[in-house]
């Protein structure tokens, strides 16, 4: 997540319970994100335990699949509304509706104002879709223009859930911010969202192009599936190395420490092109690639700005690498090359970027554009004297090398381990300080870094249909039944069998029973008999 955080400290291994505070103490971020991950990780886990991988509730299972034909290529999916957990995290595709908007002055209100979008025939407004396309699933982004995203045109293939989470910040949803603290202010907090899509995957994929599989070979054979596109391929180290004699500046830390830096970092080192070894590049930030800029206007490769930062740390100077943005680009999972800036007008806000960004991305305000900075350098003041690999890049980005020590800056030092399977948006979040001279790694006994997986981004599948040609749709979802249950009414028959059953249980047969007047009572207990004696002698007395 591209928050400004100090440091996440959840580790589920720990099984911590709480965030417990304690009085007159410094208040950090660390420890509320710390609750609410745990909060998170409990409900999720329960709910995937009682649930399964995946299911929805009976009556309201969401995201049944219908095929809509049309043209070959342009064929759509109906995306029905309700719930559906995925490994324990809801997704909800119900669609909302617009709400009722005031009246124009002078005309009627009939109470149909505001339903739809656009004229149904007759002056009255098209009733809004009920559910969700294909085409246009909110965070989905498919371009009928790119051949990639059309469905498929050969019968069969399957269609399936992709689930992950990611942060908006209020450079993407001005909304978070707070208008009363000031436009100087920095903004508060940010949000995770879940992000779902509904996407088709060819039976190729899966084993099944021949034959006429069932119901449970096709969950069985994306069961495998689905583990393999989940399971991360990569993993790095990290360390912090004493840097040469002319970096030395003994007044910032002890002479004896190893990370240099000036302050308190969290670095995230992130896959930018995924694939094997050869073909996979990084970028790396040390403030988590948290530094962002809100784009007003675009106009060939000028970029103009709502802000240019705040102080001489959080700015845009000319060197920097930025990666252009938008809601539509970190939802589709894209990686396009990092642009550099080439000048900056700081009256104007505006910068020039070294090129154009890619078609699609940038162009649409309401999709909020905004620049990215990342920290790594071909040549600039930033990188001199701070250990930056210099040069070296491919796109923007840095050539993955595995199987030896990388330089960052400041002594900061990654290892990518020989054999990996590089995926676009793996990432690792490295915190350094000052105070120690070093890096939050795990390490071994002999204090050597351990190779981690990377922190994110964690992806979920479930499988929704078959489509295995028109009108044949084959459900593959599942769905799990309310726990409550209603309470039966009692009736004489239910009465009766519960005395009876008291009866045994007490072993007085006679209790709760009936018995004939004229015959002789019930037997008094002895104890009972005793009682009442010792209460008859004390009033006689």
């Amino acid at each position: 997540m591209h928050a400004d955080l100090s440091r996440l400290t959840h580790r589920p291994e720990r099984h911590y319970s709480a965030v417990v505070a304690q009085q007159g103490r410094v208040q950090l971020d660390a420890d509320a994100n710390e609750q609410t991950a745990i909060q998170l990780f409990q409900a999720r886990t329960l709910a995937a335990d009682l649930i399964g991988p995946h299911g929805g509730p009976r009556g309201a299972t969401g995201f049944r699949i219908a095929l809509r034909g049309g043209s070959r290529e342009l064929d759509d999916l109906v995306i029905g509304g309700g719930r559906y957990y995925v490994d324990g995290i809801l997704c909800d595709a119900t669609r909302p509706q617009p709400g009722v908007p005031v009246p124009a002055h002078g005309t009627a209100d009939t109470g149909k104002e505001g339903k739809g979008g656009t004229d149904g025939g007759d002056g009255e407004p098209a009733a809004p879709p009920a559910t969700w396309t294909y085409w246009d699933q909110p965070d989905g982004f498919r371009d009928p223009e790119r051949p990639g995203d059309r469905l498929p045109t050969a019968f069969p293939y399957l269609v399936y859930l992709k689930v992950w989470e990611r942060l908006v910040t209020a450079a993407e949803d001005p909304a978070l911010r707070e208008v009363a603290l000031g436009s100087a202010l920095p903004d508060t907090a940010a949000r995770a969202k879940v992000v779902w899509q509904v996407l088709p995957l060819p039976a190729a994929a899966l084993g099944l192009d021949s034959g006429d599989p069932t119901v449970d070979e096709v969950r069985a054979a994306f069961a495998r599936w689905a583990e393999q596109a989940a399971a991360p391929g990569s993993r790095l180290a990290a360390r912090s190395e004493h840097p040469g004699p002319a970096d030395d500046e003994p007044c910032l830390v002890a002479p004896d420490a190893r990370y240099r830096g000036p302050e308190n970092q969290l670095y995230r080192v992130e896959v930018h092109d995924g694939g094997s070894a050869k073909d996979a590049t990084f970028k790396w930030s040390r403030e988590n690639g948290s530094v962002t800029f809100p784009v007003d206007g675009l106009d060939g490769t000028w970029v103009e700005l709502a802000t240019l930062g705040s102080d001489d740390k959080l700015d845009l100077d000319v060197g920097d690498l930025v990666e252009f943005v938008d809601t539509g680009y970190t939802s589709r999972g894209e990686a396009e090359p990092l642009l550099r800036v080439e000048e900056v007008d700081l009256p104007g806000r505006r910068v020039r970027l070294s090129g154009e960004p890619a078609p699609g991305v940038g162009r649409r305000p309401e999709l909020h554009p905004f620049l990215r900075r990342w920290d790594h350098h071909e040549s600039s003041r930033r990188a001199s004297g701070r250990g930056a690999r210099d040069g070296r890049l491919r796109h923007g980005a840095l050539p993955v090398e595995e199987g030896g020590w990388l330089p960052l800056e400041d002594g900061v030092e990654v290892w990518f381990a020989p054999g990996g399977s590089y995926r676009t948006g793996d990432f690792w979040l490295i915190p350094a300080r000052t105070a120690t001279g070093g890096v939050e790694w795990p390490t071994d006994p002999a204090r050597r870094p351990l190779l981690q997986y990377p922190s994110g981004i964690a992806v979920r599948f479930a499988p929704l249909a078959w489509i295995a040609g028109e009108q044949t749709e084959p459900d593959l979802r599942l769905a799990f039944r309310p726990l409550a249950a209603s309470i039966p009414a009692a009736d004489d028959a239910a009465l009766a069998a519960e005395e009876e059953a008291r009866a045994a249980e007490s072993g007085d047969a006679s209790y709760g029973s009936p018995y004939d007047a004229s015959g002789p009572a019930p037997s008094r207990s002895q104890t009972t008999a005793a009682a009442e004696a010792a209460v008859d002698e004390e009033g006689t007395a």
